[in-house]
């Protein structure tokens, strides 16, 4: 017989987090200023109401399905009581469903910051190292892609820098789906690789870092205001693969914000024009998340205090000789699948930073 020590811990009574009446309520006040003429001439009004909506309705339903789930549940937990076999395995079946989707729905709860529903924009630079920090900063590109298309996840490869032998120089990534950015901002910070270098004759063990930024990208959202005559914008012949057309026409574009310095660059689009709207998206994203750290003091002491992508530095280790680990040095937690890892399968380093960051883990 199974015993209430089995079931999940964290069952709650349906109320809180699932606020189904408030939810509902929220969802006809969205539907009814979509259905005003007015704002479906008014673009900046009306995706965001439309993204809320899509997000409201997927949250009912999960919580429909999840106390669905939970009164089947109850219904085999009462033919267990008779002592039947099959019972007890769909009963297990059933917990463990039931159990998914608590998981689901309790990152949905961490993830109720300002930015975290936000797309992402991700950039990727290899450390001190030449060559070897080069392939290291692709592997790690690869990883994120590979992450994002599990996830059904759109990217946006905005701006890429080939190494000269092998590798990248840098990466500048779109990923855009529902909760992109709160759910990689634990993968900000340096990352390091342990293993026997491809790149090395001798075949000697080889340490290499690559850093990873994340900023959300809430262009859509927010309403900032940049001056023409607070930019400069040069246009460049691209460089790296991309065909004839993008090599020989001067596509590329950069664009610098004369009074913070900061810089947006695209080089991935055919046409200059998309290339130009590509790199002001950017920038109003690095605007934005430079403005949030001024007014956020534990930020600004993160980018005062920035580390330098050298040893001592490191958010996460990915080990490949003398043996497989992966550890997140912030959380403790690891896995020996490294090749797993690598091919994108990050989630459970992402939970574990969330339920770290946020104090509900010891």
């Amino acid at each position: 017989m199974r015993s209430a020590a089995n079931w999940p811990n964290s069952f709650i009574p349906f109320g809180g987090v699932f606020d189904q009446a408030g939810k509902q309520s929220r969802l006809a006040d969205v539907e009814k200023s979509i259905s005003s003429p007015d704002v479906w001439g008014d673009q900046e009004k009306l995706t965001p109401l439309l993204k809320e909506k899509s997000r409201l309705e997927a949250e009912i339903q999960r919580c429909q399905e999840l106390k669905s789930s939970y009164d089947e549940m109850e219904e085999w937990l009462e033919l267990v009581d008779g002592g039947e076999e099959e019972a007890l395995e769909m009963l297990d079946g059933q917990i463990a469903h039931v159990r998914a989707f608590l998981a689901e729905t309790e990152l949905d709860v961490l993830l109720s910051g300002a930015s975290d529903r936000c797309d992402a924009i991700l950039d990727i630079h290899p450390g001190a190292g030449g060559t070897e920090a080069q392939d290291w900063a692709e592997m790690l590109e690869r990883m994120y892609l590979r992450w994002a298309e599990s996830r059904k996840f759109r990217t946006q490869i905005i701006d890429y820098l080939p190494g000269e032998e092998a590798g990248i120089k840098s990466v500048t990534i779109r990923i855009q789906g529902e909760n992109a950015y709160g759910l990689l901002q634990g993968e900000k910070g340096i990352h390091r690789l342990i293993r026997l270098s491809p790149y090395d004759a001798s075949g000697r063990r080889h340490t290499s870092f690559a850093s990873v930024d994340l900023i959300p990208d809430a262009s859509e959202e927010l309403d900032i205001e940049i001056k023409e005559s607070d930019l400069r914008i040069d246009v460049y012949r691209s460089s790296g693969a991309g065909g004839q057309h993008v090599n020989k026409t001067e596509s590329a574009v950069r664009i610098t914000h004369l009074p913070t310095g900061i810089v947006a660059q695209c080089q991935n689009e055919r046409s200059q024009q998309s290339n130009r709207e590509s790199a002001m998206r950017v920038l109003k994203a690095r605007l934005y998340a430079f403005e949030q750290s001024k007014r956020d003091a534990a930020r600004q002491a993160d980018y005062a205090g920035k580390d330098a992508i050298a040893f001592g530095s490191q958010i996460r280790t990915y080990t490949l000789h003398p043996y497989h680990l992966v550890k997140d040095h912030r959380t403790g937690f690891e896995r020996g699948d490294v090749e797993t890892v690598l091919n994108g399968d990050l989630d459970s380093f992402l939970r574990e930073f969330l339920l770290w960051k946020y104090g509900t883990k010891a």
